[in-house]
């Protein structure tokens, strides 16, 4: 089958960064009891590809094939898989330990997938279920943000989203917005950023370039409840402690070195990591709950509360558009998410 992969770790402008391979394909016979086997049309590009991608060597020196969000069809089903029959179109995120969606067949563990919508098309749905699994579980399962009624009135509480327009943030800000009855404060430093932030549902925006605090204050938000820490935490941290409220919360996904908790203390403010990978990973007693928030979404996205944060598309899925692709989201400038499909 064709995929794209690679032998080694290399900067993306390296010709081997990323290569066209052919691979053998994942056979029915080879699932595992709980798989499917699917077809993939369309796939996007997370920051997750970029780190593997620039860090991480094959286990046995064989071409590692990235890749975790798809949208795709069902060839086989596995003996214990259900919810499933050949034919049906799905969408997910994968396991981080698997090989990935960069390639025209992938297996896939039937209870972290679901239902692709049925009014987006492959490259919409494919932009999809990476940012919103690791939204929904940031915030409903580490923010503990309690869950409201459309018309309900505002709850009260706010919530700072670091980084609004990224995939994850846009995810975020409308998750809270349709979900919850919380006060939803972006961050976005450029004016199209800005935007892209206040149409997908936030409350109000306001420039991670600037001091936090002064802005927050002139919105009449003397101290902020939760904290969504979506990239550079280090360097955000000790504002983070000056403007959330005693016993707040901050929930992050970006890797640094160290961080000093110490801080933390004196206002007895909790942290809070989420990596959506986790449940798949460790075959947790909840995993199937990943393949139900996706269900969720899917039937949120076809009511018209929830939208694609599809923003680029870079073509059918080649080394050379891939490695477009991976740039595109190393340059730290892109907005939404960016998807391939076809082969």
């Amino acid at each position: 089958m064709k995929a794209v992969g690679y032998h080694a770790p290399h900067a993306i402008d390296h010709p081997e960064a990323l290569l066209d391979l052919d691979l053998p394909a994942p056979t029915p016979e080879a699932l595992r009891p709980h798989d499917l086997l699917v077809r993939v049309q369309a796939v996007s590009v997370n920051p997750v590809d970029v780190k593997v991608r620039a860090g991480m060597a094959p286990a046995d020196g064989a071409a590692k094939v990235l890749g975790w969000d798809a949208v795709g069809t069902v060839q086989a089903v596995g003996s214990a898989a259900t919810g499933f029959a050949v034919g049906d179109r799905v969408y997910y995120a994968g396991s981080i330990d698997r090989p990935g969606s960069n390639a025209e067949l992938q297996a896939v563990d039937a209870r972290i997938a679901a239902h692709a919508p049925t009014t987006l098309s492959d490259a919409q749905a494919a932009a999809l279920p990476l940012t919103a699994i690791t939204a929904w579980e940031l915030l409903f399962d580490r923010l503990r943000a309690p869950r409201q009624e459309p018309g309900a009135a505002p709850s009260g509480d706010s919530l700072l989203v670091v980084g609004g327009a990224g995939g994850v943030g846009s995810m975020l800000i409308q998750l809270a917005r349709q979900l919850t009855g919380l006060r939803v404060v972006a961050t976005a430093s450029r004016s199209e950023t800005r935007q892209w932030c206040l149409d997908l549902g936030a409350h109000d925006v306001i420039d991670h370039r600037q001091p936090l605090a002064p802005q927050l204050a002139a919105l009449g938000l003397a101290q902020i409840d939760r904290v969504a820490s979506l990239t550079h935490t280090a360097e955000y941290f000790a504002q983070y402690v000056e403007c959330l409220r005693p016993q707040g919360q901050i929930a992050l996904i970006d890797d640094m070195p160290s961080l000093d908790v110490v801080p933390l203390k004196r206002k007895s403010l909790s942290l809070h990591w989420e990596l959506m990978f986790t449940r798949p990973l460790f075959g947790t007693p909840d995993l199937a709950r990943q393949g139900e928030l996706l269900a969720e979404v899917a039937r949120l996205a076809d009511a018209g509360r929830l939208r694609s944060t599809l923003a680029a598309e870079f073509g059918p899925l080649s080394a050379a558009n891939l490695r477009r692709a991976h740039a595109h989201v190393e340059s730290g400038r892109a907005v939404g998410k960016a998807v391939l499909q076809g082969f």
